[in-house]
This record gives structure tokens, C-alpha cells and sequence, in this order.
């Protein structure tokens, strides 16, 4: 059992059922192995003075009090242990100091923020910018260092969530974490969504997050150096899209070439899925259009249109995942080995989730068949 403690602070008017709110986190408090509880605070002071006095990692719930939403932009030693958390989609909102800010994804979206709070916490990881813009930023988790000082192979991670902007890098906190510890160095990318910035500035970001690995600084603490010519991109869900499409982008062009791409129950065909309304039109939302208004976009960015990609994939699908994603996956995977592409199929019991779930067998697989692309074992 960790000695990390989790209190989440309910603030005043919260137009949730505080009692599922209770419910929710404290059935998520033993998932992590951590100590929590849950508090509901009666008006902005009391929500102050338990950001000042309680120590641990704190969630807080602001909903709409005026009073309670200027705290979040109120410096001082607890913001470096603070994720404020919005039901609604309120958008990004400024928070002080080290503080995080989540929104937009329900009660449910109280887990996340839970996990998120204890994982920066219990494994902190060092931020990098490759850009101006807030979004543009990744987050390296490093290994312990090699035997005779070899550098560690890279997986860079990126995150789901349909292409929308409530669903962020944190998704992976977990799975960054169970890589570092298997002797990876984990860059966790976080990228601007085309929702509020355009599909042009998701898939730069993507370009140019990795591409930032090649000039990362010396670091002082340790003697080996990344492995670039060992990089594996792993995308979730809509992330698998940006890193097939990443892939395919390296094999031509860039600094850092991607040798394993791996895409975990990923939406590897655009047009497909915009046929069948996934995600409720996702994919035309993302990309500012249908196949038909805007087939360069499509041509660019869908990976079942970019075979043969030239890059060893590996193609990871739960069975009990939406029925489409495992069919536009199986048929995906033939069309890419029909074109040459050598590919691995892993389809096995778990849901949609399951394959960023370190505790998953279907995970505990996956990075078996990695390690083996990329002729590493784990430490």
C-alpha cells in the first residue's frame, strides 16, 4: 500500500450527485493502492483552507462558484499537487503555477483525474515545449540507466480521445510509467486537437513533437543518451491514426525515423469510420470535412490510404471493443500486408481500454511482441 494520499474536494453548488461522486472515487482510490477520501466543501474558504492544509495529491471539483474558480488561478505550494477538475467542457482554463486543469469528461472523468494526480505525483516525468502554444508540450519518463550505459530505446505516446480537446496526454500517465520501469524512455506528447486549433496544427504537432526527441538537452544525471535509432510510436484509439500517419511521414522524411509503429485499437481507416459515423462524426469534425469535401486531408492523414507505409506495424485489437473498430482493424491489417507492409496482429480478449491498462494481459502481450520488433528486454 503506497503511503501517497488522494483527498478530493467537492466545491460548493457542484451540480453532481455528491454521492456517486463519493462512490466513483472511492471505488478508484483501491485501483491505485492509494489512501483517499472524499470532502464537500460549503463555500470557496473551506475549499482554500483545504488546499492549504491537507497535504497529498488533491482533486478539485471548482463547479461554477465564482469565489471557488478564482482559487484556481491562486499560487502557492499546493498547485504543484493540484489537478482542478471540470465535469463540463468548459475548455482550457488557466490554473496557476504547476497546477492541472481537466475538463469535459463527466463524472466518469473523476477517475482520470484521480489517476492523474497520483501518477505525477508517484512518478513525476520532466516537461519539454517544442512549441508557443500551451498544448505543445511532451513529457519524458526516463528508465534507470542501462548496464554499461547502452541508451534506451524510445516509445512515444500518443493519446486519443476522438480528436477532441477534453481528452488529453494524461490518458497514458500509466502506461509512460509501466514503460519507463521496463526500460524505456517514455515521451508522453500532448498535441493541439483540431476541435480548437485545425487538423493542419494536430499534424504538425505530431511531426514536430517528435522530431523534438533529436534535440533534447545533455542530461547531467545520466550517462546514456536516447536510442533514436529505437523508436517505437504507440497511439491510442484516434492516437493510432497520428502514429501510423507519423510512421508512414518518417519513412520519408524527418529526423527521427520510426522503427515500430504500434497501433492500439487505433481508427486506422478515416474513411471507413466516416462512413459509419464513428465517435458520432468524428473524423469529419477533425478534418474539417467528408471524403468528399476534402480528399487531400484524407489522403494525407488516413493510414489506409498511405499503404504500403514502409514500417513494421503492430496492430493491437480487444475483442470486446465497438464491433467496428475491430473490423476496421482486421481488415486494415490485411490490406497492409497485402501491400507488402510487414505487420503483427494482436487481437485478444479486453475492451477498449484494456490495451492502455498496464495491469491488462492484452498489454502485458503488446510490449512482449515490441520488445521482440525492437530486439530489446526489458530491465
Amino acid at each position: 500500500m503506497s503511503d501517497l494520499t488522494v483527498t478530493v474536494i467537492v466545491g460548493p453548488g457542484l451540480r453532481a450527485d455528491p454521492d456517486l461522486l463519493r462512490e466513483t472515487a472511492e471505488a478508484e482510490f483501491p485501483q491505485l493502492g492509494v489512501v483517499g477520501r472524499v470532502e464537500i466543501a460549503a463555500d470557496a474558504a473551506a475549499v482554500a483552507a483545504s488546499l492549504e492544509q491537507i497535504p497529498g495529491a488533491l482533486v478539485v471539483l471548482p463547479g461554477d462558484d465564482p469565489a471557488t474558480r478564482e482559487l484556481l488561478i491562486s499560487d502557492g505550494p499546493h498547485a504543484a499537487r493540484t489537478v482542478w477538475y471540470d465535469l463540463t467542457r468548459t475548455g482550457p482554463v488557466p490554473v496557476a503555477g504547476d497546477a492541472v486543469h481537466l475538463y469535459g469528461r463527466g463524472v466518469w472523468g473523476l477517475c482520470w483525474a484521480i489517476r492523474h494526480a497520483v501518477h505525477r505525483l508517484r512518478r513525476p516525468a520532466r516537461r519539454f515545449r517544442y512549441g508557443p502554444d500551451p498544448e505543445q508540450w511532451a513529457e519524458l519518463r526516463l528508465p534507470r540507466p542501462r548496464p554499461g550505459g547502452d541508451p534506451p530505446p524510445v516509445a512515444v505516446l500518443l493519446h486519443g480521445g476522438f480528436w477532441r480537446s477534453q481528452w488529453a496526454a494524461d490518458l497514458m500517465d500509466a502506461l509512460a510509467i509501466d514503460l519507463a520501469d521496463r526500460g524505456y524512455a517514455a515521451w508522453n506528447l500532448e498535441y493541439r486537437r483540431p476541435d480548437q486549433h485545425g487538423w493542419a496544427a494536430t499534424a504538425a504537432d505530431v511531426a514536430a513533437g517528435i522530431a523534438a526527441l533529436s534535440a533534447l538537452p545533455e542530461f547531467p544525471d545520466r550517462p546514456d543518451r536516447l536510442d533514436l535509432d529505437r523508436v517505437a510510436v504507440l497511439g491510442h484509439s484516434a492516437g493510432g491514426q497520428l502514429a501510423l500517419r507519423a510512421a508512414a511521414d518518417s519513412a520519408t522524411d524527418g529526423p527521427v525515423r520510426v522503427a515500430v509503429a504500434v497501433s492500439l485499437a487505433g481508427v486506422v481507416d478515416l474513411v471507413e469510420a466516416q462512413r459509419r459515423w464513428l465517435g458520432t462524426g468524428a473524423v469529419a469534425a477533425a478534418l474539417g470535412g467528408t471524403p468528399e469535401q476534402v480528399p487531400a486531408q484524407y489522403a494525407a492523414a488516413d493510414p489506409a490510404a498511405r499503404l504500403p507505409l514502409r514500417v513494421p506495424q503492430l496492430i493491437v485489437q480487444g475483442r470486446q471493443d465497438d464491433p467496428d473498430l475491430v473490423d476496421l482493424n482486421r481488415r486494415y491489417a490485411e490490406s497492409a500486408r497485402s501491400a507488402g507492409d510487414r505487420v503483427t496482429v494482436l487481437e485478444s480478449a479486453g475492451d477498449h481500454f484494456s490495451v492502455i491498462d498496464p495491469a491488462a494481459p492484452i498489454w502485458h502481450t503488446t510490449f512482449a511482441r515490441l520488445a521482440e520488433q525492437l530486439e530489446v528486454k526489458s530491465q
